[in-house]
């Protein structure tokens, strides 16, 4: 049995884990909206299933958070970091949202080469908004277990 100063190993592992998975699927999506080599049709939609991806990733993602696991686990072992996690729990609609509007944007047939710039800039600024949303949950977490996931995220 873990001591309850230590952290445990497999929640440590998961929560660098989908770290690695966000990362990957956000560069992802970052690649869709720099190509400026093939046709814009082309580039939506790749752009489109690239989002889709991170939105799907993303529910499931806080889908298990709001069912429990390593927030909640560093919230038993520190109950002051309660309100800290209602507040990050709260964002995710907002996350969700972000993404679906992008997708929606992105769907629009008349999408000319400025709107695509724009949704762009706005994709980048998502990127911005789960960054923070990540660098809160990290925090949480590694005041709940006492440990730096190493994340450079300071």
């Amino acid at each position: 049995m873990p001591s309850l100063d230590r952290p445990d190993p497999v929640i440590m592992n998961h929560v660098l884990a989908e770290h690695s998975d966000l990362f990957q699927l956000v560069s992802r999506a970052k690649t869709a909206f720099a190509d400026t080599g093939r046709p814009l049709a082309k580039r939506r939609e790749f752009a489109v299933a690239t989002i889709e991806s991170l939105r799907a990733h993303l529910h499931e993602h806080f889908t298990q958070e709001e069912q429990g696991g390593f927030l909640e686990e560093a919230v038993t072992r520190i109950p002051r970091l309660g309100h800290r996690m209602e507040e990050i729990l709260k964002q995710h609609p907002a996350l969700l949202a972000e993404l679906d509007r992008l997708t929606a944007a992105l769907a629009d047939s008349r999408l000319i080469e400025a709107d695509w710039l724009k949704i762009g800039r706005q994709f980048a600024a998502f990127v911005d908004h789960l960054q923070a949303h990540e660098r809160s949950e990290n925090a949480v977490v590694q005041e709940g277990y006492n440990e730096d996931l190493g994340l450079g995220d300071d």
